[in-house]
């Protein structure tokens, strides 16, 4: 049985601006690629770290007006920036620790996602950068 969980209401900031006002889900997964080093003798796949591959997906309501989400990432696409998830919006702690992707790239930008009648909503995935978990 779970002895603590905490009601997700994270913070999202890209490039120094927060966009956590417009954001309804973030997916942060840090990964470290793995490569097989098995070698004769072993009865079992053995595999160790190479490099991480780190990702963060974020859905975001898409809006057009100044500084908000498509004026902060529009210039973003194709280039490396760094962006910061907290699990809330309590201050940085060890129960509430601000993760970053240093030199992550956006690639990709829905500029119109677009349903009559429905609120746009608009899913970005940053690839890669590096990877840090702050408690203070």
């Amino acid at each position: 049985m779970a002895t603590s969980t905490y009601l997700s209401n994270p913070t999202v900031t890209v490039n120094s601006v927060a966009l956590t006002g417009f954001a309804v889900a973030a997916t942060l997964e840090r990964t470290n690629t793995a490569q097989d080093t098995t070698v004769f003798g072993n009865t079992a796949r053995v595999y160790s770290a190479t490099i991480e591959d780190n990702s963060l997906t974020v859905t975001l309501f898409m809006t057009y007006a100044a500084s908000e989400v498509y004026a902060t990432l529009a210039t973003l696409v194709g280039t490396a920036t760094t962006v910061v998830v907290k699990p809330t919006s309590a201050a940085t702690s060890a129960t509430n620790p601000a993760f970053t992707l240093t030199n992550t790239y956006l690639e990709t930008l829905p500029v119109i996602n677009a349903t009559v009648g429905e609120l746009s909503q608009i899913d970005i995935t940053f690839k890669g950068g590096t990877y840090t978990a702050a408690v203070v």
